[in-house]
């Protein structure tokens, strides 16, 4: 077996605001009525995302830098590169979709970065969900289920940490060897009895880490 693996969420966890607020607040400003009906339970989080994401109506070369927009964790690229210096492997782990997120890596210059996410493609001006329903990892709610994600990962590696902010990093947190919080995360965690490290950057994981002795050069 490998030693250990970092898996991370991406919105939210390693960017700053989540993609889909990006497109609402820049793009789709009717997307404002659809996110209060999806928060209410109405709607479930890949059809929510499904519509939102064809709703950009923008050219892709402008797509992609409205991508290269979002904010995110100024230290996430130092911390990759700790995690491979010292052995581990890092994985991103997200319930949106591929294509922002490899736009977004492919500028970072991250290398041997393995992002499991939900497959998306750029057609007609906007963002198209590809949902396998008889992928092993297929979600009804979420597309990917991020539960099975963890726990396949924990058959290759000896530890499996997980870094997550919000309600669907809530059910592979309690898969994980150690899983590290932040925002609405931690009271979810709280409420189901889920032990956690709470985070607020990459910058609180690493002090973590080193202190634990996982990271030391």
């Amino acid at each position: 077996m490998k030693t250990w693996a970092f898996v991370s969420d991406f919105d939210g966890t390693i960017s700053k605001k989540d993609f889909y607020h990006l497109v609402i607040e820049e793009l789709f400003p009717e997307g404002e009525a659809l996110f209060k009906q999806w928060k209410r339970g109405e709607m479930l989080d890949i059809d929510f995302l499904s519509r939102i994401f064809t709703s950009i109506h923008l050219e892709e070369e402008e797509l992609i830098k409205t991508i290269l927009t979002l904010p995110l964790d100024n230290y996430i690229g130092p911390f990759i590169e700790r995690v491979q210096k010292n052995g581990g492997d890092f994985y991103i782990l997200s319930a949106g979709t591929d294509y922002y997120i490899k736009h977004i890596f492919d500028a970072l210059g991250a290398e041997n970065v393995e992002i499991i996410s939900n497959k998306g493609h750029f057609k007609s001006k906007n963002i198209h969900l590809e949902i396998d329903k008889n992928d092993w990892s297929y979600s009804e709610r979420y597309g990917i289920d991020k539960s099975k994600v963890i726990q396949k990962l924990k058959e290759t590696y000896d530890a499996v940490y997980f870094y997550g902010d919000s309600e669907p990093d809530s059910h592979p947190a309690a898969f994980a060897d150690v899983t590290f919080a932040k925002d609405a995360l931690c009271g979810l965690l709280e409420k189901k009895g889920i032990a956690y490290i709470e985070a607020d950057s990459f910058v609180d994981v690493e002090a973590y880490l080193r202190g634990r002795g996982v990271l030391v050069i």
